[in-house]
């Protein structure tokens, strides 16, 4: 399945340090530590208003709060119980209200991603390669979040580096720069700067990690 995008990710910190590393409020997220699966929850930073009557909070405010990662399906989607995952078309009318309003990106922090390998092992089961800038042990991919009964969120996708399309993918998730200036851009930005953002982080500052 060339064509899925990062089936897993990981995420080797606690809240606490979560919250040291983006300069948000701790809050009461109580993660520990390890990996995420779709429809499993995860820490996710926003600075939108969510749930909260009034207007949005103090401009560079941010919060941590636990959400769903795979947003529930349009009605025309034909399993409406398997949530999206990843944005891969952001001129999707699913996508464009909430890409297009600042306050609904997110930052969804992570230490590394799993992408399926082209081949299989010895034994004929698939390889698993992680993913992870090796200029930062805690990073942040782009995310969006939408609400509905349950709190959810998607990744953000691009075309591939070139570390990733030598493992036959033909897309990746969004990396951010280890630079706090895109974080705000992608939080707090108008569409044409966030979208600048979207784009294959740099092979030469991709680690791979292959798991047979």
């Amino acid at each position: 399945m060339a064509g899925a995008v990062t089936m897993l990710y990981r995420l080797d910190a606690d809240a606490a340090a979560i919250a040291r590393q983006f300069g948000v409020r701790l809050g009461q997220d109580p993660w520990r530590g390890g990996h995420v699966a779709p429809g499993a929850f995860a820490p996710v930073i926003t600075a939108g208003r969510e749930f909260i009557a009034g207007p949005r909070p103090a401009k560079g405010e941010r919060r941590m709060v636990p959400r769903l990662w795979g947003v529930p399906p349009p009605p025309a989607a034909g399993n409406a119980t398997r949530g999206v995952t990843s944005v891969r078309n952001v001129d999707s009318p699913f996508w464009v209200g909430n890409l297009r309003n600042s306050e609904f990106r997110c930052l969804v922090p992570a230490t590394a991603f799993m992408e399926w390998g082209s081949g299989t092992d010895h034994e004929g089961r698939r390889i698993r390669h992680w993913y992870a800038p090796a200029d930062q042990r805690i990073f942040a991919f782009a995310g969006v979040w939408k609400d509905s009964e349950v709190p959810s969120f998607a990744l953000l996708t691009c075309k591939p580096n070139a570390v990733l399309r030598g493992s036959g993918r033909d897309a990746m998730p969004v990396i951010l720069p280890a630079d706090a200036r895109a974080q705000h851009v992608w939080l707090h930005g108008s569409w044409k700067q966030a979208a600048d953002l979207i784009a294959p982080y740099s092979s030469s500052l991709m680690l791979e990690r292959r798991e047979e």
